[in-house]
C-alpha cells in the first residue's frame, strides 16, 4: 500500500482547489485523508478511496468503481469506494463526492446510544 509523494501532493492539491481543508497522515503504508478530525478518505497505492455508506454507495456502483480491498480480490470489502480519476480533476464534482464522504465520517463519528442501559430487570 504505498503512496508515491507526487501523487499525495496531487490529491491534497486537487482537494484544496475545491476549497476544502485537509490533511494527510502516513498509515499502514497509505495515507488517511481528514476534513478537522474527520477520516474521510484514504490513498493506497496510488488510487483514493472515499468513504462510503448507504447514502453515497449507490453514487460509486452507478460507476463501477471498486470498493477498498486492503487484502487482495478475496479479502474483506472496506467502506470505502475508488474515485474515479476524472472526478479529480473536475473540483466542483470532486467537492460534491467529498462532501458526501465527510457527512459519512461524521455520521460514523457519532456515539450510538447504548440500548437497554438505565433499565431495571
Amino acid at each position: 500500500m504505498s503512496v508515491s509523494p507526487s501523487y499525495q501532493t496531487f490529491v491534497l492539491e486537487q482537494l484544496a482547489r475545491c476549497g476544502l481543508r485537509i490533511r494527510g497522515r502516513s498509515m499502514f503504508g497509505g495515507v488517511g485523508l481528514y476534513s478537522d478530525e474527520l477520516f474521510f478518505a484514504l490513498i493506497a497505492d496510488d488510487i483514493v478511496y472515499f468513504k462510503v455508506d448507504d447514502s453515497n454507495r449507490p453514487d460509486f456502483e452507478a460507476r463501477e468503481l471498486e470498493p477498498f480491498r486492503p487484502y487482495g480480490e478475496q479479502g474483506e470489502v472496506m467502506g470505502y469506494y475508488r474515485v474515479a480519476e476524472d472526478l479529480l480533476e473536475d473540483p466542483e464534482e470532486l467537492r460534491l463526492w467529498a462532501d458526501k464522504a465527510i457527512a459519512v465520517a461524521r455520521r460514523a463519528r457519532r456515539p450510538k446510544s447504548p440500548r437497554g442501559r438505565g433499565r431495571s430487570t
